[in-house]
């Protein structure tokens, strides 16, 4: 798929997003999400949706209702957003194999690349590193980048 202005976001920076005991996090978190939200380029996946509900509802300090959860997933299918197929696993196989990453962080890229994305806003993967033509930027680093 041809490259596109899409950002993708990984699950880490979506809950942060929105988990107001996160801090610093939330604020850098809720500003990259706001601006993608203003610049309608926000790409997810169905992984990182699922994910998100998971951690929001029952892993942070303050977990947010059921309801909550449920609407903001709503709101957030108007994104771009991959639907994880069985081509997609296998080849994260193969790309957490030739990046030595794990298979949940190669199927994070698998999907960017599936989309069309240039960035992949994370905290798990090396900021600055390229994956063919997807950059991964980790915002709590350094503000400068992005």
């Amino acid at each position: 798929m041809k490259e596109s202005n899409y950002q993708f976001v990984d699950t880490n920076i979506l809950v942060y997003a929105y988990d107001k005991s996160a801090g610093e996090k939330h604020v850098v978190a809720k500003q990259i999400v706001e601006k993608l939200w203003k610049e309608r380029n926000g790409a997810l996946s169905t992984q990182v949706l699922q994910e998100f509900f998971v951690v929001v509802t029952k892993k942070v300090k303050n977990p947010i209702s059921f309801d909550t959860a449920f609407q903001i997933i709503s709101d957030l299918k108007l994104w771009k957003v991959a639907t994880i197929e069985v081509e997609d696993i296998l080849e994260a196989i193969k790309l957490s194999q030739r990046y030595k990453i794990s298979f949940w962080d190669a199927l994070i890229l698998c999907s960017a690349i599936s989309l069309g994305c240039s960035v992949v806003w994370s905290e798990d993967l090396n900021s600055g590193q390229y994956f063919g033509k997807i950059k991964v930027v980790n915002p709590f680093l350094s503000l400068s980048t992005w």
